[in-house]
């Protein structure tokens, strides 16, 4: 089976799969819509699609950072709405220049936004749930706590997936930790972020803009969102490339030609990763 993150496959389904059934292919790198307990007890192999949609995501991660910063969106509203004149008071937003980035989780698509960062003279702290080796870390700084991470993140990036350990990680308490100002950006899973915290921050100023490509049961968001100016919203489109989706398929493919082929399959979701682990 080739199945999409909109394809929810749990207890109930494994139960009653035929067994002819020995993959299945997810088109995404998450998996927190399949049950792998239940497709385990049927020894059903779970494949899905990490690394080749790193890059693409990463610079969705940049895009977001720029325009939260930047203030793009009021800055479209003006130019599309024809109010912009010469005399208006310029929308002055925070450069990235010379900011700490936190990175929380420094996984593949961690490490490829702190390299594209530095391109713009940021500073690179990250937490992960291990150090990653020295020739992967360069001149980042690790913090071996995550709220330690936050206390720094002028800047705030999020690259976990969304497990028991994560869920709602970004609420009051972990938003209170950040500097005045700062801004947050998710490309992550939209179940990190507690969006009433979030709003409410947005509003009172503690977080300056936030830059958000996933949200808590997407399609649908939390409409305050919408209501705000210092929101710069995306439609969970980390991997839309025409480069990403196509390897995206390609690597689902190979997946399920290993496993009936009974050869080494490329992606197939390790034990390791059926656990909660800050890392993508």
């Amino acid at each position: 089976m080739l199945i999409t993150p909109f394809d929810k496959l749990g207890a109930t389904f494994f139960e009653r799969a035929p067994s002819s059934i020995r993959v299945i292919a997810t088109y995404s790198v998450g998996f927190d819509h399949i049950d792998l307990d239940a497709a385990a007890k049927r020894h059903i192999a779970i494949a899905h699609t990490p690394g080749v949609l790193t890059d693409a995501t990463a610079e969705i991660a940049i895009l977001l950072m720029l325009g939260a910063s930047r203030r793009a969106y009021e800055a479209q509203e003006l130019i599309r709405s024809g109010e912009w004149k010469l005399s208006a008071p310029a929308l002055l937003g925070w450069q990235l220049t010379g900011k700490i980035l936190g990175i929380l989780g420094m996984g593949r698509v961690g490490q490829a936004v702190a390299q594209r960062a530095r391109g713009f003279g940021m500073k690179i702290h990250y937490f992960n749930p291990t150090r990653i080796p020295a020739e992967l870390e360069g001149d980042a700084v690790f913090h071996d706590d995550p709220f330690d991470l936050l206390s720094v993140s002028a800047f705030l990036s999020l690259h976990a997936p969304e497990t028991a350990e994560t869920h709602h990680f970004l609420n009051a308490r972990a938003i209170a930790c950040l500097p005045h100002g700062a801004i947050v950006v998710n490309t992550a899973r939209g179940g990190m972020v507690v969006d009433e915290a979030l709003i409410a921050a947005l509003k009172s100023g503690q977080v300056a803009a936030a830059g958000l490509d996933t949200f808590d049961g997407e399609p649908g968001l939390n409409p305050g969102y919408l209501l705000l100016k210092n929101t710069f919203l995306l439609p969970h489109i980390g991997s839309a490339t025409v480069e990403a989706r196509t390897a995206m398929g390609m690597l689902a493919l190979d997946n399920v030609d290993a496993v009936l082929s009974g050869t080494p399959a490329p992606s197939l979701v390790a034990p390791h990763q059926l656990k909660g682990r800050v890392n993508r």
